[in-house]
């Protein structure tokens, strides 16, 4: 990745808090933002070091602070972890993520001054919870999917973990304004507290880390109907639908009607592009048109056929072919400028706790997909992402489920 003037070449981002309060998370939602903008990012979690050292499963008695056994282990499976950030910087990274709790002075006091050692900028992020609520869904939804409890009975599983927050809960000690520079999470971003975060790219996971929530919602990507363009395999322009991209439009208002009834009704983001309000008019007039939504831009290859651009110029044909991702076409857009401007809509799309319908175009979904499928960069520009689709996107706590309907061929099979 080439380096700008306000890209931090080296930033250790150190978890911080309670168990089953979102560190992990916070740790992967970051990861894939800060992955998907071009940093190359990694999660050191200590609970896979302990796993790896000691099996897939530790009684809650490891984690007593009065036991000096397992007190040793854990500094020693830190240290490694530690080392393992410092060497990973020192061949390719950009932003490590320590995933641990990390939850006394004492520790993030020895974690700041080994960072600083090695010349590696520190930002602590805190998750704190005091919603009983929040904590129990997550001990039962998240912690019992655990290897740790693979086997185990659910209740005794939860008991053992309850007794291991209680072992935390006695040493902890919250980040004081004195440390560090931070991000506090409270109640996953119900409040975010901000100290000393004078960054660019810290300034950015701010802004990042006060959209994050874990209510469930899908968000629905689809390309436009077919276009005149389509039909005549030119790319760009701002044609109209053809006859068939009217019948998609068609299909998706029945789809979206019939999938929301009775539910809050879905927010509409298109283009500001003619074919992707005229797909999403037969469900709605009422829909947000972003121009960070517009299809990439095409520059002197806008209103051609890949079968022109190879014959009138075959120099930038081959070179898209070497590097889609990187490739702009002259006067236009690469596909990592389209993943540049498309950061605002990312950043609201985690916002939104509605329902949300993109309507866009190949490139631009390719871009959104690959965001929430945690795909790499390089990966992008070839997601299939075919017309008359629906991808249905429903984020959760650790991944993201993913539908794919067909509409035209539902349409075919329910009339036959």
């Amino acid at each position: 990745m080439s380096r700008g003037p306000f890209v931090t070449p080296k930033l250790a981002l150190v978890m911080v808090g309670l168990p089953a309060r979102g560190k992990t998370y916070t740790a992967q939602k970051l990861s894939r933002y800060l992955a998907w903008l071009g940093h190359r990012t990694r999660i050191f979690n200590l609970g896979e070091y302990r796993r790896a050292k000691l099996g897939p499963s530790a009684p809650n008695e490891f984690f007593n602070p009065d036991n000096p056994e397992g007190r040793r282990v854990r500094l020693e499976l830190a240290m490694a972890a530690i080392d393992d950030v410092c060497a990973w910087f020192g061949k390719e990274g950009d932003v490590a993520i320590l995933d641990a709790t990390n939850s006394s002075r004492e520790r993030r006091q020895f974690v700041q001054a080994r960072f600083d050692s090695e010349g590696i900028q520190v930002l602590f992020v805190e998750v704190l919870c005091d919603d009983s609520e929040m904590i129990e869904a997550n001990i039962r939804q998240t912690k019992l999917a655990s290897p740790d409890y693979a086997g185990i009975d659910a209740d005794e599983a939860v008991r053992d973990f309850r007794a291991r927050i209680a072992h935390y809960e006695r040493v902890y000690e919250a980040i004081g304004e004195d440390e560090a520079s931070y991000i506090k999470l409270v109640d996953v971003g119900r409040q975010v507290v901000v100290n000393r975060v004078d960054s660019h790219l810290g300034g950015r996971l701010v802004s990042f880390l006060m959209k994050l929530h874990i209510n469930p919602r899908p968000i629905l990507l689809t390309r436009h109907g077919e276009s005149e363009f389509n039909i005549r395999a030119l790319i760009g322009g701002d044609p109209p639908l053809s006859a068939l991209g009217r019948g998609y439009g068609r299909a998706l208002g029945d789809y979206l009607r019939e999938e929301f009834d009775g539910e809050d009704s879905p927010e509409i983001w298109t283009s500001a592009l003619e074919r992707t309000g005229e797909t999403a008019s037969f469900f709605s007039d009422d829909t947000v048109v972003l121009r960070q939504l517009d299809e990439i831009d095409a520059g002197i290859c806008d209103g051609l056929s890949y079968e022109e651009i190879a014959a009138r110029m075959p120099l930038e044909f081959g070179a898209r072919a070497r590097d889609k991702l990187r490739y702009r076409y002259p006067r236009g857009e690469s596909y990592v400028d389209v993943i540049n401007r498309l950061e605002p809509v990312i950043v609201e799309l985690e916002r939104q706790r509605r329902p949300v319908v993109v309507v866009a175009h190949q490139a631009v979904i390719r871009a959104l997909y690959a965001y929430f499928r945690e795909l790499p960069r390089e990966a992008c520009p070839h997601q299939s992402i075919p017309l008359h689709t629906v991808i249905k996107l429903t984020p959760g706590p650790y991944g993201c489920a993913e539908e794919r309907i067909d509409l035209i061929e539902q349409a075919r099979n329910r009339a036959n």
